[in-house]
């Protein structure tokens, strides 16, 4: 077995990359920039994500996936081809075994896309794990027990709530809200508000340093940076944690729906269980304060937040590729 077992979170927003024996060996912004001109990727992850918002006509800074599915399959093909040769080495005559995770409920052609582009980037076998599957197996929940146990993974384009019990995902829903439509609830709040037109970056940091699900008994507050659309010069404004939370309400509010829809559909035996042993938080957005609270006030149900929330899709995409033959039914193979 000289071929690397490498376990990959392909997500709108982050690539996290597990191969086994080593742990978590990449993190990196899903981001490009492609110059126009010559239709050649220039920077791929951390250093693209520092040209968003600041580059000439030339060059194009983009995602190469939307919601949490493949929206430019050569860019993603090249992405995966850059980190997998940086993971196991350009002339390594030996190809990995790859798992790459893929949200729930997506069609048999974005599922042949996602798989596809792991054969082309380098992989020898590339097979797909659900999310939440993956979610919870990286978190360490006893998934293989006749037990409910429920997973919440919000991540950057999609957030996807399932139940699973025996190594399957017993009831599952999606909504293609994430962290980025709460970048952009941020950035819209501000502009209607304050008319300053802001980025996606400042308005994802006002999120990391000010954001709440539920206001804060004492309000945090930040100075925010941007254009005013008034006279179209630089201005700065004093934004408070409370003005956050009421700007990001509604997409948090696809995100509760979409929990509890969930809930509706488990059958009554999974259901006691899940009232008994709560749920699990995973994904970039569980990062969020008061995430966790909001939810239960919500649903009743008590809600926790994983150690490590944003590595679990990626640690058990690795996990599965140790226990394929337990988990197999659940996977999607080609």
């Amino acid at each position: 077995m000289f071929e690397k077992q490498v376990g990959i979170d392909l997500g709108t927003y982050n690539i996290i990359i597990y191969v086994k024996g080593k742990g978590i060996v990449i993190q990196e912004p899903s981001i490009v920039a492609v110059s126009k001109k010559e239709k050649k990727i220039v920077a791929i992850g951390k250093e693209a994500l520092t040209m968003q918002g600041r580059t000439p006509e030339s060059l194009e800074v983009m995602r190469p996936l939307k919601d949490g599915v493949i929206a430019d399959y050569l860019v993603t093909e090249a992405i995966l081809r850059h980190f997998l040769e940086k993971v196991c080495g350009r002339l390594n005559p030996f190809k990995p075994r790859v798992m790459i995770s893929a949200p729930v409920g997506i069609t048999s052609v974005e599922t042949r896309a996602v798989h596809d582009a792991g054969i082309q980037a380098g992989g020898k076998e590339v097979y797909l794990i659900p999310e939440p599957l993956a979610a919870a197996l990286g978190a360490g929940m006893p998934i293989h027990t006749p037990t409910g146990n429920m997973v919440v993974d919000i991540g950057g384009g999609i957030s996807e709530a399932a139940i699973i019990s025996m190594n399957e995902i017993v009831v599952a829903d999606a909504v293609r809200v994430g962290g980025i439509k709460i970048d952009e609830a941020i950035a819209s709040y501000i502009r209607k508000k304050y008319n300053l037109q802001i980025g996606e970056a400042t308005a994802e940091a006002v999120k990391i340093e000010i954001g709440s699900a539920l206001p804060l008994p004492e309000k945090l507050q930040t100075e925010v940076k941007g254009r005013d659309l008034v006279t179209g010069l630089p201005k700065t404004v004093v934004v408070n944690s409370d003005e956050v939370t009421e700007a990001i309400a509604e997409p948090l509010k696809a995100i509760v729906g979409m929990v509890k829809r969930v809930l509706e559909k488990a059958p009554p035996e999974l259901a006691s269980d899940i009232i008994d042993r709560g749920m699990l938080l995973t994904g970039g957005g569980a990062l969020l304060r008061n995430i966790d609270r909001l939810l239960t006030k919500e649903t009743g149900v008590p809600c926790y937040v994983a150690d490590n929330p944003l590595a679990c899709v990626a640690l058990g995409a690795g996990k599965a590729l140790e226990n394929f033959d337990k988990l197999r039914r659940s996977l999607i193979t080609f």
